[in-house]
């Protein structure tokens, strides 16, 4: 199996407001940078976008470490939190609706093709992936405003 990593950040203008998210992607010493956004989202949403659109590039099943500052979508995925969610209906354990349904379904279906290990990694703390990740979330959430 290939092994990927891949960094990723979301940002957002308000919550709701303004949103980018921005990845690189790294194999074999190649790195690719990706972004995008939307006019008005939410900052998990656009933290879970950036994780789905980087896994949306690998075109087979890969080894992918996946390092994050969003402890929404590290905790979810690590802790089982989503896959508990979609049996549920998409309901949260106390029977309040799981919110952002339609990404963690889609996440969880990319999830399911490539082995994961996750990494929290603090933000704005210097690590420098996470750094750059940050300046195309916030480059991308800019076009939207």
């Amino acid at each position: 199996m290939k092994r990927v990593e891949i960094f990723t950040d979301g940002a957002c203008r308000g919550n709701t407001g303004p949103g980018g998210w921005g990845a690189v992607l790294r194999y074999n010493g190649v790195e690719k940078e990706i972004s995008g956004g939307a006019a008005q989202t939410t900052n998990n949403r656009m933290e879970l976008s950036g994780v789905i659109e980087a896994l949306r590039l690998l075109k087979e099943p890969c080894e992918v470490v996946l390092c994050s500052d969003s402890k929404y979508v590290c905790d979810a995925i690590t802790k089982g939190w989503a896959k508990s969610w979609r049996r549920s209906g998409w309901r949260k354990a106390d029977k309040t609706p799981a919110l952002n349904a339609d990404l963690w379904g889609a996440l969880l279906e990319l999830l399911d093709r490539h082995h994961i290990t996750v990494n929290w990694v603090k933000g704005h703390a210097g690590h420098p992936e996470n750094e750059r990740c940050d300046k195309l979330a916030v480059a991308a959430a800019e076009k939207y405003k």
